[in-house]
């Protein structure tokens, strides 16, 4: 299998603000510094994440979607792109599939990143969003073959959206990772934008948990060896596809 050291042009699908920066930042902030140029669309911005009883979708949308901004900034993406749809309420219907056609049209990118919608929960102690699973979904189907099949969505050829294909997608979330990164100089950064969620957070401190995490997935890439792994002390993995034609 041929993984590529790093991708130029990423697309970075993810259902809430703060998803990226749990899962995949690491990755992003690496293949940022070395040059990538990175894109973030956001299914939903979030608007029931509270259980402030004065706090309003409205007001939670532009809180959040402000955090999300500042962690991009931090991470070294170039744009975020919010699609404001009701979090929560996510369905992997037409819709959505052509909205994230249209994104991947638009910014051409040889690699996308996404949610894996096969991991429906993992251990004892956490359910899947469900919209996480529908992002997931609809990001695959968009990839894949919507994306580049010129019959599809035609409304979108009026646009000026020609097809494109997407040769590389990357599963973040997955229980059957095949691809590790070195995360290990990258790890602050990661730990950086994730705080930028203070609307989120609260008092909690996220580095132990995800440095824990970290250290189980590089420990999992020697198990599997992967190469470099045994310099690897911080990881995040991904399922890799090579799908380009």
């Amino acid at each position: 299998m041929r993984v590529p050291d790093r991708p130029q042009r990423v697309l970075v699908v993810m259902a809430h603000p703060d998803d990226a920066e749990f899962i995949c930042a690491g990755t992003v902030a690496r293949w940022a510094s070395e040059g990538s140029e990175i894109v973030y669309v956001l299914v939903t911005s979030g608007d029931k994440g509270s259980n402030d009883p004065t706090m309003t979708p409205e007001r939670l949308v532009a809180i959040r979607e402000a955090e999300q901004l500042e962690a991009a900034r931090i991470l070294g993406v170039r744009h975020v792109e919010f699609l404001r749809y009701r979090d929560a309420e996510v369905m992997p219907d037409l819709h959505l599939r052509r909205d994230l056609v249209r994104v991947i049209r638009r910014f051409k990118p040889d690699a996308v990143v996404c949610q894996d919608p096969t991991s429906r929960y993992f251990g004892q102690q956490y359910i899947q969003h469900p919209d996480h699973i529908a992002v997931g979904e609809a990001t695959l189907a968009a990839v894949f073959p919507s994306a580049r099949d010129r019959l599809t969505f035609p409304e979108l050829l009026e646009e000026g959206l020609e097809p494109h294909i997407v040769p590389h997608v990357y599963l973040t979330g997955s229980q059957h990772p095949d691809v590790f990164v070195d995360i290990t100089a990258w790890f602050d950064r990661k730990i950086a934008a994730l705080r930028a969620h203070r609307s989120q957070l609260g008092d909690w401190d996220p580095e132990p948990m995800l440095r824990l995490w970290a250290q189980d997935t590089a420990a999992e890439a020697r198990r599997l060896g992967w190469p470099g792994a045994e310099q690897m002390l911080l990881a995040e993995s991904f399922k890799f596809f090579d799908i380009g034609e």
